[in-house]
């Protein structure tokens, strides 16, 4: 990019208190010199109320696919059924597996526990629980499926690293929960050690996710970038912005090859809305994120380092404004007008930002494609709605079978529990039957045919799972107490 050419980004300015920060945050973009050309789309309440359940128009979408830059306010969604979540829908349409966040301390202007921490969340936004394939499968028993993929996890640990680098971090860290989830949370740990070798100037480290958390709560300084999957990094990005005691102060980049939304994570405060004293901050950082992201690091460091200084000059609107430490309440307008008077001075006290000024190559989303594995089934998991002992249960399907395909285990939510299962095991009315073949390789006549012969026995089964083997590895776990 030229640095003459106006880029072309879609704006939207949102509902609630959304169009005074916005306008407030554009302000200081262009007085900035952010060589942007904004067009504007409507979204939100307004939109849901002509009957969009999604909050946004087909219209809108072509502004967005032509700009591939998305400027978002907050929205509002009206109370009551039938309302889906514009944010989820514009990141799963348009394929922003990546959700950015930093978190870093404003200390002693803000108040916090720990100042020096400087973190930021790279979190996978696609996949995982999130995929939101839910069933209810007994009286007693529902199920969410967790999906993760190797493209996915490619994706989204390879975007953590080339951050990093872009962005002077030294050090990428990865939180699962792979001693428990060994294939789903173990494939992401496993991507992310191969990916981290393509990257030996970075140092890379894994932790589980609840001792991870833990740390980051106590000693958040001990990381820099920190890569999870979709749940865990929902819920430590906000833990990580109230640890850095501004919460409300933090912008968030969703990134995707087609299109990138930047956006403030607050929302909408109608109550707030027109009074002109909302904290357009958040917000700005994400026009901060939106600046490195098209190229225009020049203008990020200039905006960023302005509105650093403000802040610790004392310069606060009402949300973080705090007798003994602020020096002057300000309107949306008047906080505009001082980081605009501060355009190209460093803060004293905070550590000032530095951003690469041109535009470099795009942030890699590539994987590799997946080399068919040489698969084979050589069992079947018979899922059963019934209510009764383990002992009952063994009794009565230990005779099922179809050929060589035998019943070898039960589990009960995942514990064994029959053959020699522990009396003291709670069970529920969810039952896993695990059907084994002796010499291999199985049909899927052979499952249909054994499940013809559970159904003619009287029981309900509600799914099933095939047990393969991929290059001779197993694909599926053990039962607990196996």
């Amino acid at each position: 990019i030229s640095m003459s050419q106006q880029v072309p980004i879609t704006v939207a300015y949102g509902d609630g208190i959304g169009p005074e920060i916005m306008q407030a945050s554009l302000r200081i973009l262009t007085a900035a010199g952010a060589r942007i050309a904004p067009e504007t789309i409507e979204i939100g309440e307004s939109v849901y109320k002509r009957g969009f359940s999604s909050g946004i128009e087909p219209a809108a979408y072509e502004s967005l696919r032509r700009t591939k830059v998305f400027y978002k306010a907050p929205i509002t969604t009206p109370q009551g059924g039938g309302f889906k979540s514009l944010n989820v829908t514009i990141r799963k349409t348009f394929g922003q597996y990546a959700n950015v966040r930093p978190c870093s301390s404003l200390f002693p202007f803000v108040a916090t526990k720990h100042p020096q921490m400087d973190v930021v969340i790279v979190r996978e936004n696609e996949e995982d629980l999130y995929a939101g394939i839910e069933h209810r499968q007994t009286d007693e028993v529902y199920q969410c499926l967790k999906l993760i993929s190797r493209p996915g996890t490619e994706k989204i640990v390879r975007y953590a690293f080339e951050y990093a680098l872009r962005n002077g971090r030294k050090k990428v860290t990865c939180f699962t929960k792979d001693n428990i989830m060994k294939l789903t949370d173990g494939l992401f740990h496993r991507v992310f050690d191969e990916i981290s070798r393509e990257y030996p100037q970075i140092a890379a480290e894994h932790w589980i996710v609840d001792i991870g958390a833990a740390k980051l709560a106590d000693t958040p300084d001990a990381f820099d970038v920190i890569v999870m999957p979709n749940l865990y990094g929902d819920i430590l990005s906000d833990v990580a912005a109230q640890i850095t005691g501004s919460v409300g102060l933090a912008g968030s980049a969703n990134s995707g090859a087609a299109v990138s939304m930047f956006e403030a994570i607050r929302g909408s405060a109608p109550r707030r809305a027109g009074q002109n004293v909302a904290n357009p901050s958040g917000l700005l950082l994400g026009g901060v994120m939106m600046m490195t992201h098209i190229g225009q690091g020049d203008v990020a460091e200039r905006v960023h380092n302005a509105w650093l200084r403000t802040i610790e000059e004392g310069i606060h609107t009402y949300d973080i404004f705090e007798d003994g430490v602020s020096k002057q309440q300000v309107s949306t307008s008047q906080f505009a007008d001082a980081v605009i008077a501060r355009l190209g001075q460093k803060p004293q006290q905070l550590k000032p930002v530095a951003y690469a000024s041109a535009a470099g190559p795009a942030m890699k989303s590539k994987f590799t494609p997946t080399k068919p594995a040489a698969k084979r089934t050589i069992g079947v998991d018979v899922f059963l709605h019934w209510r009764g002992s383990p002992n009952d249960l063994g009794e009565k399907v230990r005779e099922l079978r179809e050929g060589d395909l035998r019943l070898s285990m039960i589990t009960n939510r995942g514990v064994k529990v029959w053959p020699e299962g522990a009396p003291e095991t709670f069970c529920t009315d969810h039952w896993r039957l695990r059907f084994k073949s002796s010499e291999g390789t199985i049909t899927h006549q052979q499952i249909a045919q054994l499940l013809g012969k559970v159904a003619g026995a009287g029981f309900d089964f509600i799914k099933t799972e095939n047990l393969c083997e991929f290059d001779g590895e197993p694909g599926y776990s053990l039962g607990q107490g196996q």
